[in-house]
C-alpha cells in the first residue's frame, strides 16, 4: 500500500494516450467496466471509477482481504471479484459489496470471466509456499444461480492460471503467469499451448472482432499484441 499504482490509458496501435489516467491507487490489478463506470481490484479494495471524468468515485473496502484480483461484470452489473489468497468471490450488487461465495473448492481463485449462467474461473491451484503450488490449478465453472463448483475437464492441473478470456466459440484464452503461457482450453477442458513468453504473463484481454490478443508482461513493464486469427 504505498500509493503509487495507476492506471493507463493506451491506443489499439499500442501507443500511450495517458500515461497515469487515474492515480492515487495502491496495487490495481483486475478490471471490469459497468453502467459507465471502471472497476478495480486494488489489495483490499474494490475501487469505483468515473470514465468521462478519470477520477475515483467510490471506494469498497473488505476488511480482512489479502489479495483482491481479477473483476467481472455480468449483464445486471454485478461486479465479482476474486480474492486469490482467502479463496474468495465478493460481489458487488446495489451498492453492497460482500462475500458471495468463499469455499476452499476455488483453489485459490484468480481470472473471472462470466460466460451465461456461470463464472468461470481461473484457479492458481492450492499455495504451499508463498506463491508456489505442488499442484498446479485448472479451469472451474461456478453456477451463479446455485454456487456450485465444478471442473472444466477431468480435473487435470492446467497450470498457475491468471486471466480468463472467451473466444467465439465457447472454449478459453488463459494464461499461466508462472510459465509465461497462453492456453486455448476447450469447453471440455482440452488444452493447448499457444505461446510460451516469460514469466508474468498476467490478466489479457482478448478482442474477437480483432483476432487479437492482449498480454501485460507483469515482469517486464511490457504490454504485447498477437493476432490469434
Amino acid at each position: 500500500k504505498d500509493g503509487n499504482g495507476f492506471i493507463s490509458r493506451i491506443s489499439l496501435n499500442g501507443e500511450i494516450i495517458d500515461k497515469q489516467w487515474v492515480t492515487g491507487l495502491d496495487a490495481p490489478k483486475g478490471l471490469a467496466i459497468a453502467n459507465n463506470k471502471l472497476y478495480a481490484a486494488d489489495i483490499d479494495t474494490l475501487v469505483e471509477i468515473d470514465i468521462p471524468g478519470g477520477s475515483v468515485s467510490n471506494r469498497y473496502t473488505v476488511s480482512d482481504a489479502k489479495f483482491l484480483n481479477d473483476t467481472v461484470a455480468d449483464p445486471q452489473g454485478r461486479i465479482f471479484v476474486s480474492d486469490m489468497v482467502m479463496n474468495r468471490i465478493h460481489c458487488l450488487d446495489n451498492g453492497q459489496f460482500s462475500i458471495w461465495l468463499e469455499d476452499p473448492g476455488l483453489l485459490n481463485p484468480n481470472g473471472l470471466l462470466v460466460q451465461g449462467n456461470s463464472l468461470i474461473v481461473g484457479a492458481w491451484g492450492v499455495m504451499t509456499d508463498g506463491f508456489n503450488t505442488e499442484t498446479p490449478g485448472h479451469l472451474l465453472s461456478v453456477s451463479l444461480s446455485d454456487k456450485s463448483i465444478h471442473n472444466i475437464g477431468d480435473g487435470t492441473p492446467v497450470g498457475n492460471l491468471d486471466g480468463v478470456e472467451a473466444d467465439k466459440d465457447g472454449s478459453y484464452y488463459v494464461t499461466d503467469w508462472m510459465a509465461g503461457k497462453l492456453f486455448h482450453i476447450s469447453p471440455d477442458g482440452k488444452v493447448e499451448t499457444l505461446l510460451t513468453l516469460e514469466q508474468g504473463t498476467a490478466d489479457l484481454e482478448f478482442l474477437p472482432d480483432m483476432g487479437l490478443a492482449l498480454l501485460p508482461m507483469m515482469k517486464n513493464n511490457k504490454l504485447v499484441a498477437y493476432r490469434i486469427y
